[in-house]
């Protein structure tokens, strides 16, 4: 099996990497430049060198139908694009373009490509938006109350159009959070454990500064859920479907700063401030899902729920 990745470099990109080479696979990764790319994160997994790496622009047509005609793959995983919500806000134009025209890059080259190749996307938990505290599964309406979230909208829409006008195996794994220790500073996942560590350890002085504690999420573990996403592109006997993947727990941002602290041998209350400038134009104030249906389809299930995930963050786990 040949498979290509877009977005091979960043945490979801590596943890696929490692996880289809263990299974066998040729695994090849794109790069804006792949010559002078920093790949840090499969060098952290070591499985940098068993991957093929090619340069390859995602809002470029031309660039994707090069690589992907060079390639020839079996399957195709996009998971490139600007991935931060909080980021949207203030680079709205780039999100769009790398989320849904890098998208709708790939399906047209796809199509003009023809063959029996199958595509897999990431979309996004945030499309959801507000459920007022029901769980969200596949036939729960989008509301995206972010510039990342209505990118994001837009390529699975894009991913279901081309599935069923051109009869391309196309689908989307509607990811709720997935953390771990891959994660950049910039989500805030990482920036509480690195926080709380640089506390600890007296490197840091004074609070550690966040947004809205109140947040409620469903978070999970990034190596498990790129598990989900080679299942749907291996499914035998059923047409392709999209996929809400996460853990069905839901807990309060509150509880993860919580847990890490702990991990330290710290309480949270004397180290934490809440900064109102940090909060977003607009968020969603709890995110649920049901992920019966991929249990039920794909026989995939998440094994750790947050608590596990803090712990694995804190001690630095791969």
């Amino acid at each position: 099996m040949k498979s290509l990745i877009f977005g091979i470099s960043g945490q979801d990109g590596a943890y696929l990497a490692r996880h289809l080479l263990a299974r066998g696979d040729e695994v090849w990764g794109t790069s804006r430049d792949a010559a002078v790319g920093a790949f840090g994160n499969l060098e952290r997994l070591g499985v940098r060198g068993g991957v093929k790496l090619v340069s390859a622009a995602i809002t470029d047509f031309r660039s994707v139908l090069q690589v992907i005609s060079r390639v020839r793959p079996d399957e195709i995983y996009n998971l490139a694009g600007q991935t931060s919500v909080g980021l949207s806000f203030e680079q709205p134009v780039e999100t769009l373009e790398s989320c849904a025209v890098g998208v709708l890059n790939i399906l047209e080259a796809i199509r003009f490509l023809g063959g029996a190749m199958r595509f897999y996307n990431a979309a996004s938990s945030e499309c959801f938006g507000d459920t007022h505290g029901e769980p969200a599964d596949e036939e729960t309406a989008f509301r995206p109350r972010s510039p990342y979230a209505t990118a994001k909208a837009a390529a699975f829409w894009q991913v279901a159009n081309y599935r069923e006008a051109y009869g391309i195996y196309a689908c989307s794994g509607i990811l709720f959070n997935h953390e771990s220790s891959l994660r950049p500073e910039r989500f805030v996942t990482q920036k509480i454990v690195l926080g709380a560590r640089r506390i600890a350890s007296g490197e840091a002085k004074g609070k550690l500064r966040l947004g809205n504690l109140a947040i409620e999420r469903d978070w999970g573990w990034a190596p498990e859920f790129v598990e989900a996403m080679a299942l749907m592109l291996r499914q035998e006997g059923g047409p392709p479907r999209d996929f809400v993947i996460a853990t069905g727990e839901t807990r309060p941002l509150q509880d993860f700063v919580a847990g890490a602290f702990a991990a330290v041998g710290l309480d949270w209350r004397e180290h934490v401030v809440s900064d109102p400038s940090l909060l977003r134009p607009s968020d969603l104030t709890k995110s649920c899902a049901n992920p019966a249906l991929a249990e039920k389809l794909l026989g995939w299930k998440a094994r750790r729920r947050m608590d596990d995930v803090v712990q694995a963050m804190a001690a630095g786990g791969l």
